[in-house]
């Protein structure tokens, strides 16, 4: 195989085991001269993308991460067992999902302060924050209505994460079987109306994560009501 460099290297040499510690520089680029270099390289980097991205991990002592792949590949028992193993992961993970979810929340209350200061901007005894940008004259929907609309979703920083106005094609569904924060704001448009919504994450989807959708995510939709549909 080819040389391929490469800017960044996980590095995952299983002889380094034995020494007394591992040391990992990413400054150089990474020469890959065979299958199972770069096979390791490859298998390393997207486990690593996996661990930040999804469990909020970003540094692991290589060291004891190899030893562990290493006893694993020899078909050896790991020295805690499982059940300890289990709960100890858990708990890590539940620790670093806390202290996301504290990060978020003070996130939100930031944003949340900032954006209804702006003008214009109304906020109801839940905590839904809406302005209007076109005020329809047709009828407010029920909960029980099924509702044509087209949206733009977007997070706090700007990121699209779902449009049926890029889609070309309104969605239909009934009011009640939306997040809460829609479901309100939903029950208070007149049809016709174009309204942006900031949704606090506890009229979303709270801690679940959705998607492209963080976890304790704010979420800011621009909302337009075309019409309540009739069967």
């Amino acid at each position: 195989m080819k040389q391929i460099l490469i800017l960044a290297s996980i590095a995952f040499i299983f002889s380094a085991c034995s020494q007394s510690g591992v040391t990992v520089d990413t400054s150089k680029a990474t020469e890959l001269s065979n299958e199972l270099d770069s096979v390791s390289y490859l298998l390393g980097h997207s486990y690593a993308k996996g661990l930040k991205s999804k469990g909020g991990i970003s540094v692991v002592d290589h060291k004891s991460y190899l030893v562990g792949m290493q006893r694993a590949f020899e078909d050896k028992e790991v020295e805690i067992n499982e059940e300890e193993a289990s709960a100890f992961m858990q708990a890590y993970f539940s620790k670093i999902d806390e202290a996301k979810a504290a990060d978020a929340k003070a996130e939100e209350d930031v944003f949340l302060n900032e954006n209804k200061a702006k003008d214009g901007v109304n906020v109801t005894e839940s905590g839904l924050q809406y302005s209007v940008i076109t005020e329809g004259n047709g009828p407010k929907p029920l909960k029980e209505d099924k509702v044509k609309v087209h949206y733009t979703g977007k997070l706090t920083d700007g990121t699209v994460f779902d449009s049926s106005v890029e889609r070309g094609e309104p969605t239909v569904f009934a009011a009640n079987q939306v997040i809460p924060g829609w479901t309100e704001a939903l029950t208070m448009m007149p049809v016709g109306s174009k309204w942006e919504l900031v949704i606090p994450s506890n009229l979303g989807y709270g801690p679940r994560a959705q998607g492209p959708i963080p976890a304790n995510a704010t979420l800011v939709f621009e909302v337009e009501l075309l019409e309540i549909v009739t069967e």
